[in-house]
């Protein structure tokens, strides 16, 4: 069974909410239980959006859709670099 894609702007007010349950007393598994998301997922969430805020988070999916693209462009002027150097050595 596929699980709930969050949203960055979502995970954040959840963790918000889980930092203000947790003041109140309760434990983690408590906490995820009452936010519906799994304690795997509570703290693969506070790793990446711990401190951060709704705008920065928007601004590092931004940032990690650009580096993926960059990523893809550079493998493939790799390829053409080397199907290049290939045809102009002449290997037959």
């Amino acid at each position: 069974m596929p699980g709930k894609k969050h949203r960055p702007e979502q995970i954040i007010r959840k963790l918000r909410e889980a930092d203000i349950h947790m003041g109140e007393g309760l434990s983690v598994k408590e906490d995820c239980r009452k936010l519906e998301v799994t304690e795997q997922a509570y703290y693969r969430w506070r790793k990446e959006y711990g401190g951060m805020g709704i705008e920065q988070a928007r601004r590092l999916k931004i940032i990690e859709k650009e580096n993926a693209r960059l990523k893809k462009l550079v493998a493939n002027q790799a390829l053409d670099i080397d199907i290049l150097k290939e045809a102009a050595g002449g290997n037959f």
